[in-house]
């Protein structure tokens, strides 16, 4: 019986996501790792959340402003915002009786490098 492999923890330091970009063979636990974080971004709500962060001045917005410039109730919105925060893309931190989210640079740059 083959002994599954465990994705590196989020945060972990390589596989950095392909740090060649596409150029080089990466392998299945990088592969594995890349395509959670294009899966996680390959939405379109997601992607909206993205740029509404980063239109923000501070990066960051409370989810009781993401709601309305999506159309979406709180509940999807909140959904969309665990996958991203799951998937090491958006920091959460609680305010008091809010959740505000904030995005981390350096996901979103190994999904730059990738693409690049």
């Amino acid at each position: 019986m083959a002994t599954k492999q465990r994705l590196p923890a989020v945060g972990a330091t390589s596989p950095a996501c392909c740090p060649s970009g596409l150029a080089e063979p990466i392998d299945r636990v990088t592969a594995t790792e890349l395509a959670r974080l294009l899966k996680a971004v390959a939405d379109p709500a997601r992607l909206q959340l993205l740029s509404l962060l980063r239109s923000q001045e501070s990066s960051e917005a409370c989810v009781c402003d993401l709601t309305q410039p999506l159309g979406l109730s709180q509940p999807t919105v909140s959904h969309h915002l665990k996958v991203l925060v799951d998937a090491g893309i958006l920091r959460r931190e609680k305010r008091g009786y809010w959740t505000w989210y904030s995005i981390v640079p350096r996901r979103l740059n190994e999904l730059a490098s990738v693409l690049t």
